[in-house]
């Protein structure tokens, strides 16, 4: 049977975007349905990942600013700038993103369809725009990557106007004075560091026993000093139980308790933010009809291919659930295209079982691998080694001293397990330890390679000498590790 196209990719984010360019270089016909009328990309450019990092960085100039300047008249930044202005900043890095996936389409001769998809049967997807207009078009594939949407409260009503989630945050008109994040994952983090900056009083409500369950233990109390320092106060164990403003004093009063206390507390602000996860967009696309099962979250359930229980209906990023990173779908979409048409061996290209996290707070925090308490956990016997920001004359130079790199690896032979940094370019460097673990490599590439001086990446070396000079105190085995004989 002759089809309209090789595959139709429904989503034109990260997974979807790469799907499609890879096709392209198979000389295949490729069709991206987009529901946006205005843009591409996904929210990945217009709402997530790339805005909210825009707005990452004008509030490290302007923390950075006033760290070395300081206002004469003793201003917070929410006094001094205007978020109107701020959100200027990130105008021309969404257009020039936006610019370079349209250019990128167009070149590689992917076809487009504004409007929404739904899938007919396993072979023909109808589209449907904004007129209300119907089109259908037939496929030998389809890719399902629709992403995902800010999930709801139970207890309250997002307004968009005070109480915000992570896409309506950005489109704040001026800095708060006050701000209360409910949510205890990396997208709160990230805010609350941000606003921290912009002189904002923050204030997180956690559900959780405590912020970033998943960071080596050394790095989150150096990350909990830090935001104690800035005045972040954060509440763990928490539930909200509801949402009230208060006319008389012109604010909203956020009511919780937190586990083992029977009393509720009152905490005022001017803008809550609440960020509880992420649910799929799934609704609405035939999922259902063609027998296309999902997890009881409603992620599409699919296999190590990201293939869907139809053998040629595929789904990536986060349609599918965790880890929900745009680096990890750009990967999952290229998978996916080589398995359509690749004809390459089943194991050819697949996701890392260790990849980076990078969470964009300020300042950064990144990791891959074990960390200590996991390897001590799997009864591994490692030793650590660490370099702490203010050893570095780049950080000197940038007053950038808040950080830590710190490295785990087996005592018995010094191969690297881990790495994980809280600091600046923390989300860059991690990638330097990625690629020597990728490789089973030890602390000793470290030591024997010469590193541009200054810059952040000689916290390699430092953390490396400093795990080596913990395993051997003498200077006969420090000779024999180094490979240099008695």
């Amino acid at each position: 049977m002759k089809y309209d196209y090789d595959v139709i990719v429904i989503g034109s984010g990260p997974a979807g975007f790469s799907c499609a360019m890879q096709s392209t270089k198979f000389d295949k016909k490729v069709l991206i349905v987009e529901a946006s009328t205005y843009s591409l990309g996904g929210s990945w450019i217009s709402k997530g990942t790339v805005p909210s990092k825009a707005l990452r960085a004008a509030a490290k100039l302007i923390q950075s600013f006033n760290k070395q300047f300081g206002d004469e008249k003793g201003r917070k930044p929410y006094e001094r700038f205007r978020m109107e202005d701020i959100m200027e900043y990130k105008k021309p890095i969404l257009e020039s993103k936006n610019k370079q996936v349209k250019d990128d389409i167009i070149k590689n001769e992917v076809e487009t369809a504004r409007g929404w998809g739904k899938i007919l049967d396993a072979n023909t997807v109808e589209v449907i725009d904004n007129l209300n207009h119907k089109k259908t078009f037939t496929t030998k594939n389809i890719l399902i990557s629709t992403g995902s949407s800010p999930s709801l409260p139970k207890n309250f009503n997002i307004d968009h106007t005070k109480i915000l989630d992570y896409t309506s945050i950005m489109e704040l008109t001026h800095i708060p004075r006050r701000l209360v994040i409910i949510g205890s994952g990396v997208i709160s983090m990230e805010f609350a560091t941000i606003f921290s900056a912009l002189g904002t009083r923050v204030v997180i409500l956690s559900d959780l026993p405590g912020i970033l369950p998943f960071l080596d233990k050394e790095i989150k109390q150096y990350l909990i000093n830090i935001i104690k320092s800035r005045n972040i106060q954060v509440f763990n164990n928490t539930t909200v139980s509801k949402i009230a403003t208060n006319d008389l004093r012109t604010c909203e009063e956020v009511y919780f308790k937190t586990e083992g206390d029977s009393r509720v507390q009152v905490v005022e602000t001017d803008h809550v933010l609440y960020v509880g996860g992420k649910k799929p967009n799934t609704s609405g696309i035939g999922l259902e009809t063609i027998g296309i099962k999902t997890n009881k979250e409603g992620f599409i359930n699919v296999d190590k291919f990201y293939r869907t229980a139809v053998p040629n209906i595929y789904a990536a990023g986060d349609v599918i659930g965790q880890p929900s990173l745009a680096s990890v779908s750009f990967l999952q979409g290229r998978i996916t295209s080589t398995q359509m048409f690749g004809n390459l061996s089943a194991d050819s290209i697949t996701v890392d079982k260790d990849i980076p996290f990078g969470i964009y707070s300020i300042p950064e925090i990144s990791g891959i691998g074990l960390t200590e308490e996991m390897a001590t956990e799997l009864g591994i016997d490692v030793t650590v080694g660490r370099a702490y920001y203010e050893t570095l004359t780049r950080a000197d130079i940038n007053h950038d001293t808040e950080g830590l790199l710190k490295l785990v690896f087996r005592t018995d032979n010094l191969q690297l397990l881990g790495v994980h940094i809280l600091g600046e370019h923390a989300t860059d460097l991690v990638h330097l330890g990625q690629s020597v673990m990728a490789h089973n490599g030890t602390i000793k590439y470290f030591i024997e390679r010469v590193l541009n001086y200054p810059t952040y990446g000689e916290a390699y070396k430092i953390a490396a000498f400093n795990g080596l000079n913990r395993v051997h105190k003498t200077g006969v085995k420090y000779k024999n590790v180094l490979g240099l004989g008695e």
